[in-house]
């Protein structure tokens, strides 16, 4: 019987015990020690650490990205080769059409071409009023020691007369001026040559250029690459 009434005392000052460290409050923490005015409390590394702070993150400045280089279509498009065109030929308007081909192209220029050699030079006297007056003044040439004299009675020069037909500018223009200073106011003219030397458009473009949408624009008779000027 001892026994077991020690045995059930036991258990109820354990269950008491247990009660009690689960029902009271915690002590206090202890207050930190005064120090003297002027002494500065001593700190562990890891305090140290932990006051300063997590470490600044590194500047990205210089990593910032540099400007992004064009797309190389485009500087392939902005430093290609030229290209180069004659456009042509044009008898009048060559100006005109300059104008209209500038927007389109890096440069144009007229290029005149040099006229045709003439097939030979006649010697005239322009039309006169009359087939009368005409035939007055062929009988006063022939009378002044001139031969080689013609009455032209019809088409365009009707009533002009044709004092001769030359191989060389200058044989015709001293024909000429012997009549003149016989007082027969002569002419000299070339004869099969263009009246106008045809031009041309010499034109540099990028590459991108058009020649045929250029060659409708400007109404030209054809158009040629041609090789472009060198770079200088």
């Amino acid at each position: 019987m001892l026994a077991r009434a020690l045995i059930v005392l036991l258990s109820v000052l354990n269950l008491g015990a247990a009660a009690w460290w689960i029902a009271h409050d915690p002590p206090p923490p202890p207050a930190a020690p005064q120090l003297p005015p002027g002494v500065t409390r001593l700190q562990l590394v890891s305090e140290h650490a932990a006051a300063r702070g997590p470490a600044p993150v590194a500047s990205t400045a210089s990593n910032e990205a540099t400007p992004a280089a064009p797309p190389a279509s485009v500087a392939t498009v902005a430093n290609a080769a030229p290209q180069c065109f004659s456009f042509g030929p044009f008898a009048s308007g060559a100006d005109a059409a300059a104008t209209r081909l500038k927007p389109l192209v890096r440069s144009v220029r007229v290029r005149a071409q040099a006229p045709a050699a003439p097939n030979g030079w006649r010697v005239y006297l322009p039309p006169l009023p009359s087939l009368e007056q005409a035939q007055a003044i062929a009988t006063r040439i022939g009378a002044a020691g001139f031969s080689d004299l013609l009455v032209v009675r019809e088409g365009a020069e009707a009533n002009s007369i044709a004092l001769g037909l030359y191989r060389s500018e200058e044989a015709a223009k001293k024909r000429a001026d012997a009549l003149n200073a016989a007082g027969f106011a002569a002419q000299a003219e070339a004869v099969g040559g263009p009246a106008v030397a045809p031009a041309w458009l010499d034109v540099v473009a990028d590459a991108a250029f058009d020649p045929r949408r250029a060659q409708g624009l400007i109404a030209a008779a054809q158009f040629r690459k041609a090789d472009c000027p060198a770079q200088r």
